[in-house]
């Protein structure tokens, strides 16, 4: 059997309560009550912070680390790690572009952009070696087969070693693209950027030989 209290049987029963008893437990929930309302605000608001907060966007001029700089600012993420090391490069006499740099370098960020573009017009033909000075192992003295002995304190700084394992142009800070173009136009020897902006060989005396024959 059911029973049902009305509103006014509820009241009777409180009024029959001590005064005490009655003030306590409603102290009890208030605080129970005001305690849920702050954990509840409290909990909103870290979630406001960590969801409605957009994520802090990679930026070029400043000297903040923020990952692999050919991958964030060059869009090139097979410059690093290199395929070869420079003692192979060398090995196999492979023109070779050293390139010395720092993930939270903003000259070095900028720059990541000449190097990958000059690896789409030389990347098959020549050994590109990004490396990082963060990581250069420290040695009183290096080879010439070793990275570090081309670096001379400075980021970037661009190296190109010919087929002859000979320093062909030693570039610190941002260089120009077309000034390492023009160095990789003479390794292998094509006409001068005056010339043809396109990559094209020198004409031998064979060539110009057989057009005269015609």
């Amino acid at each position: 059997m059911k029973i049902a209290i009305q509103p006014k049987d509820f009241m009777n029963f409180l009024q029959l309560l001590p005064l005490r008893f009655t003030s306590v437990t409603l102290r009890q929930f208030w605080r129970q009550w005001r305690n849920l309302c702050l954990y509840t605000l409290i909990a909103g608001l870290t979630s406001l912070l960590l969801l409605g907060t957009p994520p802090a966007l990679a930026s070029i001029d400043d000297d903040r680390y923020e990952g692999n700089i050919f991958a964030l600012y060059a869009g090139n993420g097979s410059l690093v790690p290199p395929q070869v090391t420079l003692e192979e490069s060398l090995k196999r006499e492979n023109p070779t572009l050293l390139v010395f740099y720092i993930d939270d370098s903003s000259d070095s960020k900028q720059y990541s952009r000449v190097v990958s573009q000059l690896q789409q017009y030389y990347g098959r033909v020549a050994d590109f070696i990004p490396v990082s000075v963060d990581k250069l192992p420290v040695k009183s003295s290096h080879t010439p087969k070793e990275p570090g002995y081309y670096y001379e304190g400075v980021v970037p700084q661009t190296i190109l070693i010919d087929q002859k394992g000979e320093v062909v142009f030693n570039g610190k800070g941002q260089v120009a693209f077309e000034d390492v173009d023009d160095k990789f136009r003479e390794v292998f020897d094509l006409l001068p950027r005056s010339e043809s902006v396109k990559l094209k060989r020198r004409a031998t005396q064979s060539d110009q030989s057989t057009r005269s024959d015609q």
